[in-house]
């Protein structure tokens, strides 16, 4: 066509599956929200637990917002298991189960950003959080969203079983990564890290500090926190840690905001 322009790339013509055109495309990675701090407020461990355990993490975030700028992500709880149960039975892929469990985590986030609407939270459903939470968080105070990632008919199958690997741990996870934030923090029931469940085995002992690929080497019976995401720390371009802490004891949140040693740190 006459006055077409020729469109210029070092990608034309190659394959994008070439291990060498893969590697040339390793280049410095911009941190869109660098003063971001996700927190995934844990749906069996927290939010099942009532208002005992979820208004004080609520209270804790609002007294921190003035200084952090917060996203909070939210997990799925019981109810999510009692579902994956039932499809099991059932026979349903992973796929199908995905989008189930995907169900329980957004309602559990809605009665988040309902708790928390009046101090200028809003609920960004999970398929819109990348294209709108910067222009959200220039108009509002934080935000809230399902923590489990919309992976829906397109979740990976597991190695073993069909339980979907990809949960609010791992979708929380990736929202930090995608932004750059400034930490990913992680609320559970638990102090941290431990060798075995501290709560059937007295003796575990814990792990305040330990990489990514340490912890997948160990092979731990239990762990606190999805395996998926250890693997994805291991290929981390922009947040190279999570943090997990025990939201049931107070001020833990306020001192892993300020960068205090609480909980357990997994490192790339």
């Amino acid at each position: 066509m006459s006055g077409a322009q020729h469109v210029v790339s070092s990608l034309m013509r190659e394959s994008l599956m070439d291990r060498s055109v893969i590697a040339r495309t390793q280049v410095p990675v911009r941190a869109i929200l660098p003063k971001l701090n996700v927190i995934q407020i844990g749906g069996l461990s927290i939010m099942d637990r009532g208002q005992s355990a979820v208004l004080p993490v609520l209270d804790e975030i609002i007294a921190n917002q003035a200084e952090h700028t917060q996203v909070v992500g939210v997990g799925p709880g019981v109810r999510a298991r009692h579902i994956l149960s039932v499809g099991l039975d059932l026979g349903l892929p992973t796929g199908a189960l995905a989008t189930l469990s995907a169900k329980s985590a957004a309602q559990n986030a809605y009665m988040v950003s309902c708790l928390l609407a009046s101090h200028g939270f809003v609920y960004l459903e999970a398929p819109f959080i990348v294209q709108l939470l910067p222009a959200m968080l220039a108009a509002a105070r934080g935000a809230v969203f399902n923590g489990v990632p919309p992976y829906d008919v397109w979740e990976h199958p597991p190695a073993i079983g069909k339980i979907p690997g990809h949960g609010s741990d791992a979708g929380s996870y990736l929202v930090g990564e995608v932004f750059g934030a400034r930490n990913v923090i992680l609320i559970k029931d638990v102090d941290g890290l431990y060798t075995d469940d501290p709560k059937t085995n007295p003796d575990a002992t814990f792990i305040p500090e330990i990489r990514a690929a340490d912890l997948i080497a160990m092979k731990l019976r239990t762990l606190p926190i999805e395996p998926v995401v250890l693997d994805l720390l291991t290929k981390a371009k922009l947040v190279k840690s999570v943090r997990i802490i025990n939201g049931l004891v107070p001020g833990n949140l306020t001192r892993a905001l300020a960068g205090e040693p609480v909980g357990s740190v997994i490192r790339s």
